[in-house]
């Protein structure tokens, strides 16, 4: 089978690799349907992550189960599944208190991502746990909203619960990325009165706008406090989103963040230096981190099939598997804003 895998920064290649098998009691082998590059699949590919050159890369996608171990139970082959990017058993106490992303027994499973989302086939341990089926097989239409489910869509759900946003709220969001734009769209469907969108970019701002922002703020740094600030008064936003990770956009975040207010981050960390100082002086709260997609994947799911939310327009670009490294290349480049994969 063919499988995207990452050799060096900016090395990025389609592969033979060999065909999965199942292997314990507890896997599933499931043929992708699609998949799609991540923000986070940039770290690596631009050397700020460490590469095992030859490693299989991605970690979003959906597809049909072709085959379960002796103990699945919950999914099928023929079911059409999403995948959330982390893999988990579900029966442990943090994946039973909605933290699947942080599962005591998966400790050291090299961040339970499988074995790479960005090729023909996938094969996952633990299918009960981490696996979440569709009633039935969804129109083609519906894949790609589906397909931001296994990340993006979940990730900026938690960013905005866990910015405890609320209806009436004036919500910032810190990123014009998938995650940042699935953000605004999140903040909006939880009743923020004002949520206002840091972008720069064109293309991005008018999604930003279709997904629920009132306002776009163009500025960097202390110019984007200063237009936040006068926007709300001179007194900050309820809750920030901060969906980039890096330091200049948690100070934003916590620049234009009221008294009292809580900073949602999900933007993987790099170069970042909380500002405890400021924390405890004017008591903004940071809470947040890696998004326990899983749990939010049964809810999302229902408000796609119902078209209640279209989270797929961030998908920008289409490009079959073998143009994968072109992918890379467009998102590092921002000439996309994510790039959905069809092997």
């Amino acid at each position: 089978m063919r499988a995207t895998t990452i050799h060096a920064p900016y090395d990025i290649r389609l592969s033979d690799v060999p065909d999965p098998r199942i292997e314990g009691p507890t896997d599933a082998v499931v043929k992708v349907v699609a998949s799609c590059i991540c923000g986070s699949d940039l770290w690596p590919y631009r050397g700020e992550n460490k590469i095992r050159p030859g490693s299989r890369i991605g970690h979003e996608f959906v597809g049909i189960v072709e085959e379960i171990g002796s103990d699945v139970r919950t999914v099928k082959p023929g079911d059409f599944v999403i995948a959330p990017f982390v893999v988990s058993d579900g029966t442990c106490p943090h994946c039973l208190a909605g933290y699947q992303t942080a599962c005591q027994n998966l400790v050291g499973y090299g961040g339970s991502r499988a074995d790479g989302g960005q090729g023909e086939y996938v094969k996952l341990p633990y299918a009960d746990g981490t696996l979440v089926a569709t009633p039935e097989v969804p129109d083609n239409a519906l894949v790609p909203s589906l397909l931001t489910l296994s990340d993006v869509m979940g990730t900026g759900w938690h960013a905005a619960r866990a910015a405890r946003v609320k209806a009436g709220d004036t919500v910032v969001v810190v990123g014009d990325g998938a995650v940042g734009l699935c953000g605004v769209l999140a903040a909006a469907r939880m009743g923020a009165e004002r949520v206002v969108a840091m972008s720069r970019h064109e293309p991005r701002q008018k999604l930003a706008r279709e997904f629920g922002a009132t306002d776009i703020i163009a500025e960097r740094g202390d110019d984007a406090r200063d237009a936040v600030l006068e926007l709300t008064g001179g007194v900050g936003a309820d809750a920030v989103l901060e969906c980039v990770g890096t330091g200049q956009a948690m100070t934003t975040a916590f620049d234009v963040a009221r008294a009292g207010a809580t900073v949602g981050f999900v933007g993987v960390p790099h170069g970042v230096d909380v500002p405890i100082g400021t924390m405890f002086s004017r008591n903004v709260g940071l809470a947040g981190g890696m998004a326990p997609t899983r749990a939010y994947l049964p809810d999302l799911m229902a408000d796609v099939l119902a078209g209640e939310i279209n989270p797929g327009l961030v998908f920008d670009s289409e490009l079959p598997l073998a143009d994968v490294a072109e992918g890379y290349k467009a998102m590092h480049e921002r000439r996309a804003i994510k790039v959905l994969l069809t092997p």
